[in-house]
C-alpha cells in the first residue's frame, strides 16, 4: 500500500500546488487532503523539499521515457515544455519558491537530454568530431534553457512553443539566405 499513499501524497500537494504558492502548503494542508495522517506523510518523505525534488525527478524520467526520439531542435524544445506545462501553475508556484534551485538542476537535465537525443539522431553515421557535438549540445542546451528560464521569469505570459517555432524558423532563413550569398560569408 505504500505506493498508493505516496501516489495519493503526490497527487494532493500537486493540486494545492495548483490553487497556492508553496509557501503557503503545509504538510496539514497535504494530510488533511489525501486523508492520511502526519506520521504517514514522514515515513514517505523527510519534508516537502524531498517531496518536491521526488515529484520533479518523476517528471523527468516520465519524459525521457517518453522521448526516447527527437527529430528537430523544435521537438527539442517541445520535449522540455512538456516537462513545464503539464502543471503550469504549480511549476511557477515552484519556480518562485525556495525550490527553485531544485526546478532548475532537473530543467536543465531535461533541456540537456532532449538536445542530446536529437543532436546524436541528427548526426548518426556523419563524421563529426565528438567536440564539436559536445558544443553543439552545450550551446543549444543552454539556449532551451535559458529561454524557458526568461518566459518564467516573465510569468509564462507568451506562447512560447510558437516562439520557439518562429525563432528556428528565422534561423534557417538566416541559413539559407548565406547558403545563397556562397562561400566565405558567415552568420558573425
Amino acid at each position: 500500500m505504500p505506493n498508493f499513499t505516496k501516489k495519493a501524497i503526490k497527487e494532493a500537494f500537486i493540486a494545492l500546488l495548483d490553487e497556492k504558492p508553496l509557501n503557503r502548503i503545509t504538510v496539514k494542508d497535504i494530510v488533511e487532503t489525501c486523508g492520511i495522517n502526519r506520521n504517514s506523510f514522514y515515513y514517505h518523505y523527510e519534508d516537502l523539499p524531498a517531496l518536491i525534488e521526488e515529484i520533479i525527478a518523476g517528471r523527468v524520467e516520465e519524459l525521457i521515457q517518453a522521448h526516447p526520439t527527437i527529430d528537430s531542435v523544435e521537438d527539442c524544445f517541445d520535449a522540455a515544455l512538456e516537462f513545464v506545462l503539464q502543471n503550469r501553475r504549480a511549476v511557477l508556484h515552484i519556480y518562485n519558491s525556495i525550490s527553485r534551485d531544485v526546478f532548475e538542476r532537473y530543467l536543465m537535465e531535461v533541456c540537456h537530454y532532449v538536445v542530446k537525443t536529437y543532436v546524436e539522431s541528427d548526426f548518426a553515421g556523419r563524421p563529426v568530431d565528438e567536440e564539436d557535438k559536445e558544443m553543439l549540445i552545450r550551446y543549444h542546451k543552454c539556449e532551451c534553457f535559458g529561454n524557458i528560464i526568461d518566459w518564467l521569469n516573465s510569468g509564462m505570459r507568451d506562447d512560447i512553443s510558437t516562439y520557439f517555432h518562429r525563432i528556428y524558423q528565422l534561423k534557417r532563413g538566416w541559413e539559407d539566405s548565406a547558403q545563397k550569398r556562397g562561400p566565405g560569408w558567415s552568420l558573425r
